[in-house]
This record gives structure tokens, C-alpha cells and sequence, in this order.
């Protein structure tokens, strides 16, 4: 979904850096894997295609942070009361 991201955090000798990888447009939503000592982080299209991928080996990652977008709850149970009062 549009404003998803991760944040990965990579040893880079005698510093880290921070790299983020954001899902930019409606539609878009960004998946992690890691695969024979790789993590990938991609941005993926509604239909599966991959936008673009950041790749890093395994063992220099130090942390993987994904932070969602938070949804709307927009459920109608939350507006209407549980019991309705005969009285009123």
C-alpha cells in the first residue's frame, strides 16, 4: 500500500548506514525475502511485477524495520451503539 516502507540497517565497516525502500504509489506494496545468505527488499506493482530491489548481504544487516501504513478502521460497529434503549 502507498507510504509503506522498511528500513534496513547495514554494518558498513566502522559505521552503519540506513537504507529505506518506500512503496511510492497507489497500489504499490514492498516485500522481503531472504534468500542463500540475501535479503531483498522490493517494490512490488498490484499485478506482481517487481519496481525496483535493494539487495544486501545477510551477515552486514543488523536490523530489517517494517513500518506499515496504518489503516482506517472504518467498520460500522464502531459508530453504532451496541443496545439500543427501548426508553429513547
Amino acid at each position: 500500500m502507498k507510504g509503506d516502507r522498511v528500513e534496513i540497517v547495514v554494518d558498513a565497516g566502522d559505521t552503519t548506514r540506513t537504507y529505506e525502500v518506500v512503496a511510492s504509489r497507489a497500489g504499490r506494496r514492498v516485500e522481503t525475502a531472504v534468500r542463500r545468505g540475501v535479503v531483498e527488499v522490493s517494490e512490488v506493482t498490484r499485478n506482481g511485477s517487481v519496481v525496483r530491489t535493494a539487495r544486501f548481504t545477510a551477515t552486514r544487516v543488523l536490523a530489517l524495520v517494517e513500518q506499515p501504513v496504518p489503516r482506517e478502521d472504518t467498520s460500522e460497529h464502531q459508530e453504532r451503539p451496541l443496545r439500543e434503549d427501548p426508553r429513547t
